[in-house]
């Protein structure tokens, strides 16, 4: 085979330090369309971006070149400096250490963009630490619980 052919489609959620709701409805479509762009820097695709004011939720395609662990590490750190840079308010602005990662397959593509659209109504029903534990152990993820959340 002269190519190499992927479709890797990532889910990836992680929150502000010490879950401080620092992500306001000023500052969430220019951050997320900020981070959209650092996807499209490194040569992947950002299908949906979106959360409330504590944490953040990325549903992304990217190469097979790009370690998911490097993409991630560009986002947080690339949108964090944005945010300080531009909201000096938000300082200091930080993103927790951690995240959790996801894939989705194709077919469930369209369930997890609109999950994500849906971030505020959904969490009018769940707190971000319990939808947070429901991924990993949707996923088959053990976990310790002390340590989950930074």
């Amino acid at each position: 085979m002269a190519s190499t052919l992927t479709n890797l489609l990532y889910h990836v959620v992680f929150s502000t330090k010490g879950r401080l709701p620092l992500i306001s409805e000023e500052i969430s479509p220019r951050l997320y369309a900020y981070m959209g762009g650092i996807i499209r820097e490194h040569g992947g695709v950002a299908i949906e971006i979106g959360g409330i004011t504590d944490h953040v939720h990325v549903l992304m395609r990217i190469k097979a070149i790009v370690p998911l662990a490097n993409m991630v590490r560009l986002i947080k750190a690339g949108s964090s400096k944005w945010v300080s840079d531009h909201f000096s308010e938000k300082h200091p602005f930080a993103w927790q250490v951690g995240y959790g990662a996801f894939t989705v397959s194709e077919s469930m593509l369209s369930r997890v963009q609109i999950y994500i659209q849906n971030q505020k109504m959904h969490h009018e029903k769940q707190s971000f630490t319990d939808e947070y534990r429901f991924f990993l152990n949707k996923h088959c993820i053990s976990y310790d619980p002390k340590y989950i959340l930074d």
